[in-house]
């Protein structure tokens, strides 16, 4: 059953790692209610806007069902959203969920366009250096959607696919393709697929142009 565990948004604030610190929007707070807009929810932000954030990364989704991996794997408690996720969901791994899928979430309606592609900034803000390795090898990146219909989400609002994308592309099989594989027929039909993000789009038309090499 998909289901909504935690609503998240903030802005970006200073945190420290190492003596060293470092802009970040991971840091979100979990709250009752947000008003989604086309850009991103009210109140939310980004830090680095070449990766995060805008009308194709406007919601980032994350699988609760990866936080007991996680917290069994480094024997530690990771706190909720640990990934800088908007919305902590279950019942939504990315090996079920596909680019181009369509989900109603409370008063809204959204589209999902591209796996996450994470950076240093996860091991950092969760203190566990090898964080941004092991969501690498696993694909367990989260996700991105962009906005259809704007409106209000709850914590306690329903989500319902209304419409499944005919091609099947997973997001795990995304994220597998980008950080692991090099067959270019498996690459291709995913650049075929219109709705998923430009940028992404992008990062395999370069991979693909080195492979054709």
């Amino acid at each position: 059953m998909m289901k909504i565990i935690r609503l998240n948004i903030g802005k970006p604030k200073i945190s420290t790692y190492k003596s060293k610190e470092f802009l970040t929007g991971i840091g979100k707070e979990s709250i009752s209610e947000a008003l989604l807009l086309k850009d991103q929810f009210v109140g939310d932000g980004v830090a680095n806007p070449a990766f995060h954030g805008g009308p194709d990364r406007a919601v980032c989704f994350y699988p609760y069902e990866h936080y007991k991996q996680w917290e069994e794997e480094f024997n530690r408690t990771l706190s909720i959203p640990a990934f800088g996720e908007n919305l902590t969901v279950s019942g939504m791994l990315e090996k079920d969920i596909c680019i181009g899928d369509i989900f109603q979430i409370g008063e809204t309606i959204v589209q999902i366009t591209q796996g996450r592609v994470p950076c240093s900034t996860i091991s950092k803000y969760n203190s566990l250096d090898s964080l941004l390795k092991r969501t690498v090898d696993t694909c367990y990146t989260g996700y991105f959607a962009r906005v259809l219909k704007e409106g209000m989400i709850r914590e306690d609002s329903s989500i319902k696919l209304i419409k499944p994308h005919p091609m099947q592309v997973s997001v795990y099989d995304t994220m597998n393709a980008l950080f692991f594989v090099d067959h270019l027929q498996s690459m291709e039909k995913i650049i075929e697929v219109p709705e998923l993000a430009d940028a992404m789009r992008k990062s395999f038309v370069k991979k693909l142009n080195k492979l054709k090499v």
